[in-house]
């Protein structure tokens, strides 16, 4: 049955773990198969075309293992190749960029500040899914390229993220927006540093967690919601992060997946197989 086919979630890297936190937390009942594409991390220095075909050949290696609905983590990969995406696999697919935008066209009436990588900032993704949304609403956005590195290193609350983020997120703060896109799957680590720096006024929105809350809005509309009756421990609200009943692939560097997702998730993957992806028609795994 369709209800008990797995979600699929694909990053370029680590990052997306936090989507799939997200999604773990709204979804407790459904399991979940991960792909990082870590051999060809990052995806935000790469041409169109080449996020296009990392895209497509992430979204069928997951097609091909029968999930139900596929949620693009990537930032960059959202921005860039959903239209590749959907013709690519006959599955609905959500990506990150849209529901941030929503929920952030609600949140704030005057301004909403994005923070992302620079390749998310330079395509004005957010900016423009933010203004379909809310048209006169101004939009201030800026890069944090370090935000990354802080995040994957375990220093996001130390002395030296604190002070990268005040110098990144000084306009945020001189232009006094009402709402904050963390417009990277890795922001929401730096959470606690970030409302720090912008103060207690402005709304933190994960786009992950909005995400999440679409995801659960198409699987109740498509019927596609897990049939709980299947699977007594599916039935579960407290089922741990990473257990075995959730799937995690990568393309290169297992170990260091692994210890990255202890530290944002607080558990290393009971499942996790490293695999190759030679091309969108052919498929190998270790």
């Amino acid at each position: 049955m369709l209800q008990n086919q797995s979600i699929g979630i694909f990053d370029s890297g680590v990052g997306g773990l936090t989507v799939y936190r997200a999604l773990h937390e709204r979804l407790p009942h459904e399991r979940f198969v991960y792909l990082g594409d870590t051999a060809r991390v990052p995806y935000g220095t790469k041409s169109l075309s080449t996020v296009e075909r990392y895209a497509v050949e992430n979204a069928q290696f997951l097609a091909a293992r029968n999930i139900k609905l596929l949620v693009v983590a990537c930032n960059t990969a959202s921005a860039l190749a959903l239209p590749a995406i959907r013709r690519a696999v006959d599955v609905a697919v959500v990506g990150v960029i849209e529901p941030g935008a929503r929920k952030a066209a609600v949140v704030a009436e005057n301004r909403v500040g994005v923070i992302a990588t620079e390749a998310t900032v330079g395509s004005r993704a957010y900016s423009n899914a933010i203004h379909k949304f809310s048209p006169d609403c101004e939009v201030i956005e800026t890069a944090c390229p370090l935000f990354v590195s802080l995040a994957e290193e375990g220093w996001a609350n130390s002395p030296e993220a604190r002070s990268i983020a005040t110098q990144y997120l000084q306009k945020i703060v001189e232009t006094e927006v009402e709402a904050l896109v963390l417009g990277c799957t890795h922001y929401p680590i730096l959470r606690q540093t970030i409302q720090e720096i912008v103060g207690e006024k402005v709304t933190l929105i994960d786009s992950g967690e909005a995400t999440a809350e679409v995801v659960a809005q198409v699987l109740l509309k498509e019927n596609l919601s897990a049939n709980l009756a299947h699977d007594s421990k599916q039935l579960s609200e407290n089922r741990s992060l990473c257990d075995d009943l959730d799937h995690f692939y990568v393309t290169d560097a297992a170990d260091r997946f692994a210890r990255v997702a202890e530290r944002f998730l607080g558990t290393h993957p009971a499942r996790l197989e490293a695999i190759e992806l030679w091309g969108k028609d052919e498929l190998h795994t270790n």
